[in-house]
Order: C-alpha cells, then sequence, then structure tokens
C-alpha cells in the first residue's frame, strides 16, 4: 500500500542535495570521450543501456529505478530520462548519473525543462513547427548565450521533439545522432523499455489496477546491433507503450528507491 504523501523533502536535505550538485557539477565533461563517439555510424559501440524513473502517485518514499541494456557486451552509454546540464543548476541526472558512474551519458527529456530564459511559448512552438522530418533539431540557446541542448524530431510520425542534453563524456552533436540512431518510436528504445520495466515492477509489488504493459524486447539467438539513424518505423510511444505512468519527477536527483533491471536485444528492422 503506497504510503502516505509527507510533503516536500526538508530545507536540509534540499541543501544537502545542492551541495553534492556543485561537487559533482565540476566533473562533467562535455566533449567526445570515445573513439565510437566520433564515427558517423557508431562502430564499436557495442551496448546501449536506458535509464528510468518511475514515481507513485501520493508516495514520496518509494520509486523503482529502471536499467536496461539493449545489445551486446559491455555498458558503454547510458541514454537517461531526464536532463543533463538542460537544467536549472546546469547539472540534472544525467550529468549526475554520468559522473558517479563515470560512463557517458546523455539525457533525453519529453518535455521543455523552461530554464536560463527558455520558453515554450510560440515561439517555440513554431521551431517546432519547422521539424519536418526524422533528424531535424534547433538549438535550445538560452539567454545566458550558452546552448543548452537541442530538440530534435526522432521520428517521422511524432510531431512532438526531444529535448536532448549533455550528460558526461561525450558532445552534444554526437549525443544528438546517437539518441536519433537509437529510436524506433518517439522515444530510444533503452529508455522505452526501461520505463515499461519500472512501470511494470511497481504496478505488481503494489497490486496496483491496470493493464499489462507491452512485453519488452526479446532476445534472439544471434546478437544484433541497432542499425544506423533508422527510418521507416511506424507508430509512436505514448508514455512507453500505452499503460497509464506514475508520477513523473524528471529531474529529481533523491537517491534510493527499488531498482529493476533487465537486459534485452536490439534487432534490426
Amino acid at each position: 500500500m503506497a504510503l502516505e504523501a509527507a510533503g516536500g523533502p526538508p530545507e536540509e536535505t534540499l541543501s544537502l542535495w545542492k551541495r553534492e550538485q556543485a561537487r559533482l557539477k565540476a566533473h562533467v565533461v562535455d566533449r567526445d570521450t570515445e573513439t565510437w563517439q566520433r564515427d558517423p555510424a557508431f562502430s564499436g559501440l557495442q551496448r546501449v543501456g536506458g535509464v528510468d524513473v518511475s514515481f507513485v502517485k501520493g508516495d514520496s518514499v518509494r520509486a523503482c529505478a529502471s536499467l536496461v541494456v539493449l545489445s551486446f557486451p559491455e555498458l558503454e552509454v547510458l541514454l537517461v530520462d531526464g536532463n543533463g546540464v538542460l537544467h536549472h543548476r546546469g547539472f540534472g541526472v544525467a550529468c549526475h548519473l554520468g559522473v558517479l558512474t563515470d560512463l557517458p551519458c546523455v539525457g533525453v527529456a519529453k518535455k521543455l525543462l523552461q530554464v536560463d530564459g527558455l520558453e515554450n511559448n510560440a515561439l517555440h512552438k513554431e521551431k517546432i513547427r519547422l521539424l519536418q522530418t526524422q533528424g531535424d533539431s534547433f538549438p535550445l540557446l538560452g539567454d545566458s548565450g550558452t546552448v543548452l541542448g537541442m530538440a530534435l524530431r526522432s521520428h517521422d510520425r511524432s510531431t512532438r521533439p526531444l529535448y536532448i542534453s549533455v550528460g558526461h563524456r561525450m558532445s552534444l552533436e554526437a549525443a544528438v545522432r546517437l539518441t536519433r540512431c537509437c529510436c524506433r518510436f518517439r522515444i530510444p528504445e533503452p529508455v522505452r523499455q526501461a520505463d515499461i520495466c519500472s512501470r511494470e515492477h511497481i504496478r505488481k509489488s503494489l497490486g496496483l489496477p491496470g493493464p499489462p504493459t507491452p512485453s519488452v524486447i526479446t532476445r534472439s539467438p544471434k546478437a544484433q546491433r541497432p542499425v544506423a539513424c533508422p527510418k521507416g518505423d511506424s507508430g509512436e510511444s505514448s508514455a512507453a507503450g500505452g499503460a497509464p505512468s506514475p508520477q513523473r519527477q524528471a529531474d529529481r536527483t533523491t537517491p534510493g528507491g527499488r531498482r529493476s533491471t533487465a537486459q534485452h536485444q536490439v534487432g534490426q528492422r
């Protein structure tokens, strides 16, 4: 049974989190550090992980963090449902996870975090309208003159962009290319599968009613790499598969909560 909401964390705890963010922020690397990142087809990249956290409505204590790894032998990069340097303090959950794991990380957010003068206003919506095909993008330029991320149309059949930002040890240009190459639908497949797993874990563990979530991608006998910048997929995931999602807190960096992990295969289409 979900615990009653206890409101926000105490100010002392918030101050502690902010100090920890400031300490770790100094370690963020915003350039490519791996050979595969500089290859147009990401030759040499073997595994992509997706990270998602599902929260329970009305429960300020418990959550489920899910890591799904798609394809081959070593985890080399993480796509995180949330923001990286596109953040009020320049250090979102993708940066936090990247620095702590020392893995290349990419922030992949579904909504624009309105920071440094960025607004979801008429001008921003007009720029979105001009994104005509998969792979089209425009920079997110803050009032400070800094490009904080990119708005990316990740799929031909989706009119809603993703907001890509640097997490750690990867340039923005490479982060955008990789995100696009991992999209079978609007949401990158590692993140989509992580969301499915975390919501299903919460539904089962708490006995919550609701339709079953879509099944995750199954392994194939022979490992296959995702095709570079795939085209021609139909459909678009809605909240990673269509089932009602628990309450989300996009860039919260609170520790703890239950964790569910899974490993699956990205198949070529």
